[in-house]
């Protein structure tokens, strides 16, 4: 299948907290592409990756941010698809500041959040799958697989 989902993290030190959802998505065959962009370190690289979402086929995005959390709400400001947010663990607040800041988007943008943490982004996982097997049936089988491993 093509690839339908980018994950975009905010910091390469964050990337371990992604790794039991990465797993996930490699077991089940499930095909994502993976960038580090940071919204505060470099927006602009951050804008063209967002120009080339839709034009490339993917149909959503799971944006995992910690401390100020900003990438959610950016990426969210420049595309036409679903966003998913996820706060990150860390920092002063352990996740808390981050969740804050993306919950706390301005109205207008299409962003919501699945939680804090490892969790939070095996949640956004399950939501995005749920979100394209409304179009794409082949999805419904591996979101069955997914949400089995936790029952």
């Amino acid at each position: 299948m093509k690839k339908k989902i980018a994950i975009i993290l905010g910091s390469k030190t964050d990337l371990d907290q992604l790794k039991d959802g990465i797993a996930l998505l490699k077991s089940l065959g499930i095909g994502y592409r993976l960038e580090v962009i940071s919204a505060h370190r470099n927006p602009e690289k951050l804008r063209g990756f967002c120009g080339m979402l839709a034009k490339n086929g993917f149909e959503i995005v799971i944006a995992c941010a910690g401390k100020a959390a900003a990438l959610p709400g950016f990426v969210a400001s420049y595309v036409d698809i679903p966003v998913i947010g996820v706060a990150l663990g860390g920092g002063l607040l352990d996740g808390l500041d981050a969740l804050f800041s993306i919950v706390s988007t301005p109205k207008g943008l299409g962003l919501t959040c699945s939680g804090v943490g490892k969790s939070a982004f095996i949640n956004a996982i399950i939501v995005a799958l749920e979100i394209l097997s409304l179009k794409d049936k082949r999805y419904r089988v591996q979101l069955k697989i997914l949400k089995n491993k936790f029952k």
